[in-house]
This record gives C-alpha cells, sequence and structure tokens, in this order.
C-alpha cells in the first residue's frame, strides 16, 4: 500500500487553503483592522462586535470577503507556491533543508507574496473600515475588483501599492513563522515517536506557527493598516507614520494583538488543516514529477 504522507503539495494548494481559511476568519480580522485603525478612546471587542451588529447587522462583519479572498488568492498562492516548489527544488531524497535554509526561503517567498498581495490587501483594509466613516465619506466598493478599478481611476495604480513597504516586510516575517515554524515543529514532533502525520499533529504544529508569527508581525501590521487607510498626503513616508504612531505610546504598535492572534490562530491551523488534506488525497508522489 502506498504511503500517502510521503505526497508532495502542488503550488497552488497553499492559496486554496488560506482562501478557505479566510471565509472562515473573516471577522475576526474586520475587528483587528477596526482596533488597529482608531485613534479615539479606546473600545473593546466586545463593544466594538455589539456595535457592529447593531448598527449594520450582521453581514457588517463579511465586508470585504471578496476583497480578503484576493489577496489571498494572490499574496498567499505565491508565497505558498515559492515555498514549495523551493523545497521540492532544493530538498533530496530523504534529506530536508536545515531550519536557517528555510528561514531564508520562507522570507524571500512572503516578501514576493507581499508585493503582488498589496493591492487586494488595500482593498481589503478600505472595505473593513468602510463602515467606521461617516456615510457621506464611505467609498462604498461594490467588490474588491470595482475597489481596484476605482482606485486606479481616482487616485492611480502607485496608490494600490500604499503601505507596500510594510507589506512586504510584514509578509517575509509572517511566512517565516507560519512556513518554516511549521515544517519544523512538524518534523520535531514526528521525530519524538509520539506523533503521526495526521490532524492532530497538523493543529499542534500550527498552533505554535500561529503564535510565533503574530509576535513577529504585530507592529509592522499596525503600520501597514494604517497606512493602506490613510487619506492621500496623510504621511510622508515609513518613517512619518512610525514618528505619528509611536507618539501614541509603545503599545499603540501592538493595537488589536488580541484580536490579531485569535484570528491568526485559527486561520492558520484551518490553513495547514486543509493544506495537508489537499496534499493527502490530491498531492503528488516525488517519482511523479
Amino acid at each position: 500500500m502506498t504511503d500517502k504522507t510521503k505526497k508532495l503539495s502542488r503550488w497552488y494548494f497553499g492559496g486554496l487553503s488560506s482562501a478557505g481559511a479566510a471565509c472562515v476568519t473573516h471577522p475576526l480580522d474586520l475587528l483587528k483592522v477596526h482596533l488597529q485603525t482608531q485613534q479615539e478612546d479606546k473600545i473593546s471587542v466586545t463593544r466594538l462586535t455589539t456595535s457592529i451588529i447593531r448598527n449594520q447587522g450582521i453581514l457588517a462583519l463579511y465586508n470585504g470577503l471578496s476583497a480578503s479572498l484576493l489577496r489571498q488568492l494572490t499574496y498567499s498562492t505565491i508565497r505558498f507556491g515559492a515555498y514549495e516548489v523551493g523545497k521540492q527544488t532544493f530538498e533530496t531524497s530523504g534529506q530536508s533543508l536545515l531550519f536557517y535554509q528555510k528561514l531564508l526561503l520562507a522570507g524571500l517567498s512572503g516578501a514576493t507574496g507581499g508585493i503582488f498581495g498589496t493591492p487586494g490587501d488595500v482593498i481589503n483594509v478600505r472595505m473593513q473600515n468602510d463602515i467606521k466613516l461617516p456615510p457621506e465619506l464611505r467609498r462604498n466598493y461594490k467588490h474588491a475588483l470595482d475597489g481596484i478599478i476605482r482606485v486606479i481611476q481616482q487616485e492611480g495604480v502607485r496608490h494600490l501599492f500604499n503601505g507596500c513597504s510594510t507589506a512586504t516586510l510584514r509578509a517575509a516575517l509572517m511566512t517565516i513563522g507560519q512556513l518554516s515554524f511549521y515544517d519544523q515543529v512538524k518534523i520535531m514532533l514526528l521525530q519524538t515517536g509520539y506523533f503521526k502525520d495526521n490532524p492532530v499533529t497538523h493543529t499542534i504544529s500550527s498552533v505554535f506557527a500561529g503564535a510565533v508569527a503574530t509576535t513577529l508581525t504585530q507592529p509592522l501590521d499596525v503600520l501597514k493598516t494604517r497606512a493602506m487607510n490613510a487619506k492621500p498626503g496623510e504621511f510622508k513616508n515609513l518613517m512619518d507614520l512610525f514618528l505619528y504612531t509611536a507618539k501614541l505610546g509603545p503599545f499603540a504598535f501592538f493595537k488589536g494583538y488580541v484580536p490579531a492572534f485569535i484570528r491568526l490562530a485559527p486561520q492558520t491551523i484551518l490553513t495547514f488543516v486543509f493544506l495537508e488534506q489537499l496534499r493527502t488525497n490530491f498531492g503528488f508522489y516525488p517519482s511523479d514529477i
């Protein structure tokens, strides 16, 4: 009988898995964006959720879902795909990459995905934040593609890449935290002999990876969200944005940390559980290459 644990993932499985996970965790992502962009009185996650549902209806928690899916199908497809193809290219039979090599590969893959995923991320942040604005100031994008077209027409292509530098660095750190640490923790668990290549091991590995990724990326995530939601000319450059945020206090860089982890943990778990199921059922063996 053929061992399915030896199967490899196809390059696009990561994008599909991330999109599926985004459908489940999108409300948590929306709450995170709201907490990061608020500048006045602090409001708890519970109060914020209640306020959105009471004023806008429960479907408002899914504002920007089309943009979130667009982002995952660009950003995550590229970063997962590049990482997977890189591993399959450089790993020899029975000899996996060293951990530092996985870190470098994940960083490069994440940075590449971050660049191409920025337009979807810009529209995602704007659509999620729209319901906080007065009716006369709302952008009211119908869906992600409508948002991209209107930004190009009204603001220019350059504004689709607002926050690209922070998004790219964040994507590199996110991919390092998620992919390389997931792989490493999974290998360590399997080597103990107490774990098998099953959903339990996948879940434990992904929780650890999610915690590392959240810790690495939260300050950059805050800066990225503020940059993407900023009005034209509000910030001169990244340093201006950094100093503005720093004036609000050191904890301003970690606004929305709890919902970020609460969102990223299930997002990471679901992504890798979906990915492993796709690999097991629809992947291929090295001999098929």
